[in-house]
């Protein structure tokens, strides 16, 4: 059996990663998508499994010593991180594994999994970023400004990446993730 391959999805906070990542699974449900762990508190709809594991910061912390995390990484306030089991279970079945992280986790897999393709997400501007972000109402002014001056760094840093998308037309942009993981050195064979 031929190995998976693992897939990073980057960008900051409010970019559009998960939009376009849930509509690219509508489009390939073949696709695996690993499951983060986190200490934040579930969003409203959030379903415990189902967008993250929701643990708290002693069980986290916890994870992180035992070796049971790919990559993690404290964003926001909260920490976050990938169960290393699941996505090497999954290359190893031949599986295309996206995992969709923060800057700082997306660095760790590189070193851990070189052979990773990566993605970084831009937004067509900063203030259209705030729009975004604003526009979700789910986070207090400071969380705003937290997560901008965080986007400003991560922006710095996409040229580290193999590829660079700007979400400034969801479909345009879903169109171009698209075209990249079926190049067959990705996920597809031709």
């Amino acid at each position: 059996m031929q190995a998976g391959k693992l897939v990073v999805l980057t960008g900051p906070s409010g970019v559009g990663k998960g939009t376009l990542l849930r509509s690219l699974l509508q489009r390939h449900p073949d696709l695996y998508v690993s499951i983060s762990v986190t200490t934040r508190a579930p969003r409203p709809g959030e379903v415990d499994g189902q967008h993250y594991y929701f643990v708290n910061r002693t069980e986290f912390e916890r994870m992180v010593a035992g070796g049971e995390l790919l990559e993690w990484a404290e964003f926001a306030g909260n920490y976050y991180g990938t169960p290393r089991l699941a996505v090497e279970q999954q290359v190893q079945q031949g599986k295309c594994v996206i995992l969709e992280i923060e800057l700082e986790g997306a660095r760790q897999v590189r070193q851990t999994f070189p052979t990773a393709f990566r993605i970084f997400i831009l937004p067509p501007s900063l203030n259209e970023l705030e729009f975004r972000i604003r526009n979700r109402g789910q986070d207090s002014e400071d969380a705003i400004a937290r997560r901008l001056q965080r986007a400003r760094a991560e922006i710095d840093a996409a040229s580290e990446f193999d590829i660079q998308i700007i979400n400034d037309d969801f479909e345009k942009a879903l169109t171009e993730i698209e075209a990249a993981l079926l190049a067959p050195v990705h996920c597809y064979s031709a």
